[in-house]
């Protein structure tokens, strides 16, 4: 038999306003998280035989942040194709789904809907103005309704690990709690 859960889960999101240039900014988060060959390492890590070798290409693989990109999706292109398109404004939109597989495997070992949020998300959005704003959504809030000891200290290190970067890369003060 078929069933169906509703969730209500109130998302924790964080947004860095910036003066400085867009591309200063992406280039500041490419500096923190690697942008390996994804279909390469996974080829490797899948013929890993221990959790040992595993983790040790993920570190190896991995950027100061302790994440990689899986995926960089311009998403301003949609309007590039029709400039005259109304609501073009000529800016830059990136998300970014970055993450770690032993990260992402610590969490989803005690949560398995931790998968739906690791790896996390990151948009970089080109202001009117020349700055840019960076926003992410914090993978602890996300699984706060689980109330999973484990996975919400592996959560609560890796949006550690990302608000520092965001907060260094857009000049932002660290503040308050993920």
């Amino acid at each position: 038999m078929a069933s169906e859960q509703v969730l209500g889960i109130s998302v924790r999101r964080h947004v860095l306003d910036s003066e400085r240039p867009f591309s200063a900014v992406l280039d500041g988060i490419f500096g923190g998280i690697s942008q390996p060959d994804i279909g390469l390492l996974f080829s490797k890590l899948a013929a890993t035989t221990s959790y040992q070798e595993f983790s040790s290409l993920v570190a190896h693989a991995q950027g100061s942040a302790g994440l990689m990109v899986f995926l960089h999706l311009d998403l301003d292109q949609a309007l590039t194709i029709d400039p005259q398109a109304p609501g073009w404004t000529g800016r830059r939109l990136v998300r970014l789904i970055a993450g770690n597989p032993v990260t992402m495997g610590e969490m989803t070992r005690h949560v398995a809907d931790a998968g739906s949020y690791a790896p996390v998300t990151i948009l970089i959005q080109e202001l009117p103005d020349g700055g840019t704003r960076v926003a992410y959504d914090t993978v602890t809030s996300a699984l706060a309704p689980y109330h999973n000891a484990a996975a919400t200290q592996t959560a609560q290190r890796l949006d550690t690990e990302v608000l520092a970067l965001l907060r260094e890369v857009t000049g932002a003060p660290g503040s308050g709690p993920a």
